[in-house]
Formats: structure tokens, C-alpha cells, sequence
């Protein structure tokens, strides 16, 4: 088990072993999440963007052009209006 010390300031080092699982580095965000069971769990918000390529892409999907995207923009902001 690794653990850390609270501050006066509320503030906690988050250590070496966590940083290096979660790939924390200076300017990382993390999520404080309380679980069904009352358990908080550390979440890094740092995701590559490399790991996102793909993720959207249905079969047959034809891909767009940024015409095609600019245009369907400006049909949803004309939805707004």
C-alpha cells in the first residue's frame, strides 16, 4: 500500500509509484471519484491523442471532408436560430 500525508493546506504529494501508473506529469489533471461502495478512486485526465484515432469511426462510414464538416456546422448553429 502506498500513502501519503495530508497538509495543512488540504494538499496531498501524490507519489512516485502513482504518478508512474497513472503517467502523471507537472500540469496533469486527475478525477476524484466516489464509487457506489464510498470509495474514492484517482482518474487521470490525460489521454494521448494518438489513443483517440479511430474511436469515432463507424463501419462503412465515409469520411468527411472539412467542407462537409464546415458545412454541417452551419446547419446546426442554423438549428439554434
Amino acid at each position: 500500500m502506498v500513502q501519503a500525508r495530508l497538509t495543512g493546506k488540504g494538499q496531498v504529494t501524490i507519489p512516485k509509484a502513482i504518478r508512474d501508473y497513472l503517467h502523471l506529469d507537472t500540469g496533469s489533471k486527475i478525477d476524484f471519484v466516489i464509487d457506489e461502495n464510498g470509495e474514492v478512486k484517482v482518474i487521470s485526465l490525460n489521454v494521448a491523442v494518438e489513443s483517440l484515432s479511430g474511436i469515432l469511426h463507424r463501419s462503412g462510414m465515409k469520411a468527411a471532408s472539412l467542407a462537409d464538416m464546415e458545412q454541417a456546422i452551419a446547419q446546426g448553429a442554423s438549428d439554434w436560430t
